[in-house]
Order: C-alpha cells, then structure tokens, then sequence
C-alpha cells in the first residue's frame, strides 16, 4: 500500500519536476524535499537524499524528480572544479605556456594533442585577458578561457 501511495505522490508531482532541480546537487527527491531552502546543511541533505534508494536514477530514466534523461554530460563542472583548485599552478602554467597543471587542463577539457599546443600558445598570449585582476575567480578564469577557446577558429570546437 506504501508503495501506491509514494507513486500516486510521485504522479502528481510529475508537472512540477522539471523546475524542481537544483544546479548544484541535481536532481532527484532530495531536490524536491529542500526546494526553496539555503544553506550548505541543506545542500548536503539534499544531494544526499538524491544519491540514496536510487530515486535520482528513478528519475533520471523515467523524467521525474526534476530530473531529465535527455542530454549530454558536460565537462564544464570538472574544470571549473580543476581550475578552483589549482589557480596559482595554473597561472604560472599558463605564464610560461607549458606546464603539468596546464596540461591536465587540456586533458580535463578532452583536447587533442594539436589543440593542447594552439591552447597553450594562446593562453600564454592571453594571459592578462585571463587572469585580467589580482582578484579574479577561478569562474572568471574559466569564462575567460572559454571566450579565448571560442574565438580561435582552431579551438572553437572545444567552446564550452
């Protein structure tokens, strides 16, 4: 009887679910059940009730929970996690135009051996557009590596 009344609930939350999920725990119960809330305690219990019973893949496969089973999964994610936590090496990296930071970057980014060289070059050339104050982000590093990235015809394939 439990098992009717959760997919009834499950049901009638269906039109509401693509709204429901949240950038940075994704999608699943979890983001449903915290929806509105703030703060990192809330963050935390969402993702993990997202992660548990397998309801995230449930709704991954049959479009519910906020989440959809459409898509490609993105990079984006991974280098702006590669980037935050690696700015200063990065820096240096792309100062000299050769470095191991900034080839795990490339590798990060799914690159080519030809494009990792033209990148390289080009970030070096750049790097003041870069890494454009003393206080720059590793966001606004990423966003300016893509605008860099998309205005070489070379390398606009990789654009983000």
């Amino acid at each position: 009887m439990k098992k009717v009344i959760a997919a009834a609930v499950l049901a009638g939350l269906m039109p509401f679910s693509q709204a429901m999920a949240d950038d940075d725990i994704g999608c699943g119960l979890g983001s449903m059940v915290f929806a509105g809330k703030e703060g990192k305690v809330f963050k935390v219990l969402g993702a993990t009730t997202n992660g548990t019973s397998g309801n995230q893949t449930f709704g991954i496969t049959f479009g519910t929970l906020g989440c959809e089973g459409e898509g490609t999964v993105s990079s984006k994610e991974k280098l702006a996690m590669f980037i935050d936590g690696n700015m200063d090496n990065l820096a240096r990296d792309i100062a000299r135009g050769e470095g191991e930071t900034l080839a795990t970057l490339t590798d990060v980014w799914g690159m080519s051996d030809e494009a990792k060289a033209e990148f390289n070059t080009q970030a070096r050339t750049n790097y003041a557009a870069i890494f454009a104050s003393e206080n720059v982000t590793s966001a606004d590093v990423l966003a300016n590596l893509n605008t860099m990235v998309a205005d070489q015809n070379t390398l606009a394939a990789y654009a983000l």
